[in-house]
């Protein structure tokens, strides 16, 4: 077995794993960086295999960061199938399309500026465009939850769910006696909607997600209280309220919650708007997905309710719909994209916004380093959008129960199953993921933490 990390390795973002068993060539994931020029440079270099040569492509769930290079990949030759659940097939055509649009977009506008200063030769071309996800697409082949697959080369393969978002794996890898499992990024076990992860067989080695691996978030009673009092709080200013968000599972859950607030009367019911079209798509097969889901959340869909639905939601697709929020005044909820602030219509709100001292910013996912929002949660007092540099007066607030992500005693209990496995610690900060490979190593388990495009032979 040869194991390389095209992503993911030493970092949060660009999942993507290069498995050869026996000369059957695997591909884990094919996500895309995330963070400022450094990402940027990571997505446009070559791959540490050669494409055309991949088997087979696993994908564990959605997200950008675990399907945004599978455009590229194609274009730089691999034609063979890509295996998903049909949650994770349809949900990877909304961000793929929304990921190229964005990216021509911004192609625009950066060589726009470069034209009036002579240097449009410096602009570089999007990573790639909507035809290439047509042929992405293509590939796709949808497989059921615990139902074993024939891969090329005689392996088998096994999704299970992993309670991360909707329609989130984790993957068991057969081939010739040896057992790989792939956490992808395994769910919280104290979210909102999401079922927990089913527990792992024994395996010979795992690759597992390490993002919250060096601490546990707070209880689920105790991030509701604490979101509940934020927004009553911050809406008490008169101002806006802000609350980045990524289209898929972060909005659902945070309208889940705000709906709650609203029916128990803990926060008034101030206007919500949902202005993502994106995220406005994926509620719509979250309304559908109710075998993943908690009892709770079930019942309200048996009921004929929309869970995910405020009573005051508007939801505004076109831009023109958009750019009148800014026009609104006495406060209201704004959800928008992207999470990490670093595109997306939150931008334009944030820059009509954090410069008034009643607006507040809530925070409710991961941020990476090199973003705006990592800036933002890290006390920065003037940040620079679209060019202009804005004062920060508003109130930013971080809430971390939100994650979707397993914490420290999630991914202990889920390893704990696999038995002796070796494990590879992936997809987390160098810190945190140090801190877990020494606990585990302590206790007794074979531990790497592997290096960006170096080969492993096991």
């Amino acid at each position: 077995m040869e194991i390389t990390c095209a992503g993911a390795a030493r970092t949060v973002t660009g999942s993507c794993h290069h498995v050869r068993l026996d000369g059957t060539e695997f591909l884990l994931d094919c996500g895309l960086f995330q963070g400022g020029h450094e990402a940027e440079a990571d997505n446009r270099a070559e791959f540490p295999f050669e494409p055309a040569g991949v088997d087979a492509v696993l994908v564990s769930h959605g997200h950008l960061d675990h399907v945004g290079r599978l455009p590229l990949l194609v274009e730089r030759g691999y034609r063979g199938p890509i295996y998903a659940t049909g949650a994770t097939r349809n949900i990877a055509e909304v961000i793929l399309r929304d990921a190229a649009k964005l990216q021509e977009e911004d192609h625009r506008r950066e060589l726009r500026r470069a034209t009036r200063a002579g240097r449009e030769d410096e602009v570089l071309p999007p990573l790639y465009h909507d035809a290439d996800v047509d042929r992405t697409m293509e590939l796709f082949r949808t497989i059921d939850m615990d139902t074993p697959v024939s891969l090329p080369g005689g392996a088998r393969a096994r999704f299970r769910p992993a309670g991360h978002v909707l329609g989130s794996a984790t993957i068991e890898l057969d081939h010739g006696g040896t057992r790989l499992l792939f956490s992808g990024d395994l769910g919280n076990r104290e979210s909102a909607l999401q079922a927990p992860a089913e527990l792992p067989q024994a395996c010979d080695l795992v690759l597992v997600e390490t993002t919250y691996a060096e601490r546990n978030h707070r209880s689920r009673e105790a991030t509701e209280q604490e979101f509940g009092s934020v927004l009553a709080s911050s809406l008490g200013t008169g101002g806006n309220v802000l609350i980045p968000t990524f289209a898929l599972e972060r909005s659902q859950a945070v309208l889940y919650e705000i709906r709650r607030l609203m029916e128990r009367g803990a926060i008034p019911r101030v206007r919500v708007f949902l202005d993502s079209p994106m995220a406005t798509r994926l509620t719509r097969f979250y309304e559908h997905g109710k075998n993943e889901f908690r009892d709770e959340v079930k019942e309200v869909l048996a009921e004929g309710r929309d869970p995910f639905a405020p009573p005051t939601l508007e939801f505004t697709v076109d831009t023109e719909a958009s750019k009148a929020i800014n026009a609104v005044e006495g406060g209201a909820i704004i959800l928008a994209g992207s999470g990490m602030m670093t595109g997306g219509r939150i931008l334009h709100h944030l820059k009509h916004n954090l410069w008034r001292a009643d607006a507040s910013v809530v925070v409710v996912g991961y941020q990476a380093s090199g973003t705006l929002g990592r800036a933002l949660v890290s006390g920065a007092e003037r940040v620079r959008i679209f060019g202009d540099e804005i004062r920060v007066r508003a109130g930013i607030h971080t809430i971390n129960g939100f994650s979707a992500h397993a914490d420290h005693d999630d991914l202990r209990r889920w390893l704990d199953a696999t038995g002796d496995a070796e494990a590879f610690l992936v997809h987390g900060e160098p810190d945190a993921m140090d801190a877990f490979a020494a606990e585990l190593r302590a206790a007794g388990r074979r531990v790497t933490t592997p290096e960006p495009g170096n080969r492993y032979r096991r």
